[in-house]
């Protein structure tokens, strides 16, 4: 994870030692050097995706980037857009993803809960085959990520049921994922109970540059209406595609991704092809967007 960014940007390796301050280990080396099995536990997973993210938020200014008019995360990613709005302090927000994942792992005994991506299906269709597989178990519709791209969670046995459906209902592709953490669906909902009481004991602000919120997709903020979302973020769907429409709509034309891997300039694609997104995890995808958001 951003070896090669580290390579050229000295913000980088800085940013994953302040986070291991607060961590109290060495996060940048498991990042580098594993144990794989210890990087994917999702209490270190979602801080590791933080750091990376407000790294390459970091270095965006160091770089000459400007402000950008708006802010929005995918799931964990909204922590990141709290904190790139100074509505919450780094620190604080590593703190949070850490006891966030730590919940989440132990909300739903390992091998009990599961996620699948469905691929070929309009959102009502899978809305639908999950109602019809739910039975007395919980399985929802928990990321709307893009047009024909939404991804379940629930029960093993209802979600291998709702694959079953999806795919006599014509899906392209209707896979489990390899995670055991059911995310954004009624089974979290003890986990948020936690979470909340948490969020308020941390310090939070209201947002400076207003953060599409993936429970509402609507622009937000007020401190006390960005807690109650991402309380409500744990066990709710997270609606991506709406909220790209959203900013579509409010005139953006040119986005920067800040964080490992290009999936959200995937997904983009998929919503809406007049939203052009930069990946800026490499220098090359730096100057690109740097250069866009000049022009822009």
């Amino acid at each position: 994870m951003l070896r090669a960014a580290a390579d050229a940007w000295p913000v980088v390796e800085q940013t994953f030692s302040d986070a291991s301050n607060v961590l109290g280990y060495d996060l940048w080396e498991l990042c580098q050097n594993g144990p794989v099995e210890e990087l994917n536990q999702t209490m270190v997973t979602q801080p590791a995706l933080l750091t990376a993210s407000i790294a390459l938020w970091r270095q965006w200014f160091i770089a000459g980037g400007g402000e950008p008019n708006y802010l929005a995360g995918h799931s964990l990613g909204e922590y990141s857009a709290l904190v790139a709005a100074e509505s919450l302090d780094f620190a604080d927000a590593i703190r949070l993803v850490r006891l966030r994942g730590e919940l989440m792992q132990t909300a739903v005994p390992a091998g009990q809960g599961r996620m699948a991506a469905i691929l070929g299906l309009d959102d009502d269709q899978v809305i639908g085959a999950c109602e019809e597989a739910a039975g007395n178990e919980v399985v929802s519709a928990v990321n709307f990520n893009a047009p024909g791209q939404v991804v379940i969670a629930g029960n093993s046995a209802a979600v291998e049921r709702a694959i079953d459906i999806c795919k006599d209902k014509g899906a392209r592709k209707a896979m489990p994922l390899p995670v055991s953490v059911p995310s954004h669906c009624a089974l979290m909902k003890g986990a948020a109970e936690e979470l909340a009481n948490a969020l308020n004991e941390v310090s939070f602000g209201n947002a400076l540059t207003p953060v599409v919120q993936n429970v509402t997709a609507e622009l937000v903020q007020d401190a006390d209406q960005l807690k109650a979302n991402l309380v409500q973020q744990l066990y709710s769907p997270v609606r991506w595609t709406d909220s790209m429409t959203l900013l579509v709509e409010e005139g953006v034309g040119v986005a920067a991704e800040c964080g490992a891997g290009k999936v959200l300039a995937g997904l983009a694609k998929r919503i809406d092809r007049s939203l052009n997104v930069f990946s800026i995890e490499t220098p090359e995808g730096l100057d690109g967007a740097l250069e866009a958001f000049a022009k822009d």
